[in-house]
């Protein structure tokens, strides 16, 4: 081989190399800049589904007032936006049972309503009393006040696991009949079923009467109650103020999220609305 064409060799040999490396550039480029696409779509997507959700508790808010002294019970709203939809389940946390207020009866009763035998169910309220502070009172005594022993349901929930003997079945049927943003009482306008069920003293007989009472008279709180008989003791109409919200949005193109939101809206208050929980779930690409 000539010195030329060895010079030759290691040109194209260089040449090669060159074009090697070039193309490994190219390729990392595009990949860089395809993750920075995806990237780039997920904030969009989540911006969005943010602002959907937020939509969706102003939309929230503004129902509370325009329906004033109407029962809020199960009611559904939906909000469809140029950037996609967001769905607002409402429910009044006035109608279920405050696990830091309600008296030691009711926290019994409850407890049987989900399947715990009478002895374990008196053991166990007594028990949640002593977590709320109250020490032992007597039947219907809590020694409370307005304090809120309990940050929120799950707080209470995974206490309540502690106790020995509350099975986890009794827990999962507990927790959409509880909040910890009622009152000693429980708004009859508002309970939905279970709770009404869960009430002591109430029978499958007074249940039924108390319900055909609230359809034929939804307003009137004091008729349905004395369907119940010993049990309208535990119930007492009360302004709509606290309101849980299931929120879920779909952006348009299919990526989905949710969120668990609880909010007050007070009398002349200087905000429209304030909110005392909010809990995003986790997102979703809708296929």
């Amino acid at each position: 081989m000539t010195r030329k064409e060895a010079r030759r060799g290691m040109v194209l040999v260089t040449v090669l190399w060159s074009i090697s490396l070039l193309s490994a550039l190219a390729m990392a480029a595009s990949v860089t800049f395809r993750g920075f696409a995806g990237v780039m779509v997920v904030d969009r997507n989540r911006v969005q589904s943010d602002a959907l959700l937020t939509a969706g508790l102003e939309a929230s808010a503004s129902t509370i007032e325009t329906i004033g002294d109407t029962p809020l019970r199960e009611i559904e709203i939906t909000l469809t936006l140029a950037t996609g939809s967001v769905r607002a389940h409402l429910n009044d946390e006035g109608g279920r049972i405050d696990v830091g207020k309600a008296p030691l009866e009711v926290l019994a009763a409850l407890l049987q309503s989900v399947g715990a035998p009478a002895a374990a169910a008196d053991g166990i309220a007594r028990r949640i009393v002593e977590l709320r502070g109250g020490g032992k009172p007597a039947s219907g005594e809590t020694k409370l006040g307005t304090r809120q022993p309990f940050t929120d349901i799950a707080q209470f929930v995974s206490q309540l696991g502690q106790i020995s003997g509350v099975r986890p079945e009794w827990l999962a049927a507990i927790v959409p009949l509880t909040t910890v943003y009622g009152s000693e009482t429980v708004n009859p306008l508002t309970a939905p079923r279970g709770v009404v069920a869960a009430l002591p003293g109430v029978n499958g007989e007074r249940l039924e009467a108390f319900l055909v009472e609230r359809r034929s008279h939804p307003a009137d709180a004091d008729r349905m109650a004395r369907a119940l008989g010993s049990g309208q003791r535990y119930l007492a109409a009360q302004p709509q103020r606290v309101v849980a919200i299931e929120l879920m949005t779909t952006v348009t193109g299919g990526h989905a999220a949710a969120a668990h939101a609880v909010i007050v809206v007070l009398p002349q208050d200087s905000e429209p609305y304030r909110v005392l929980v909010f809990s995003p779930r986790r997102s979703t690409q809708l296929l």
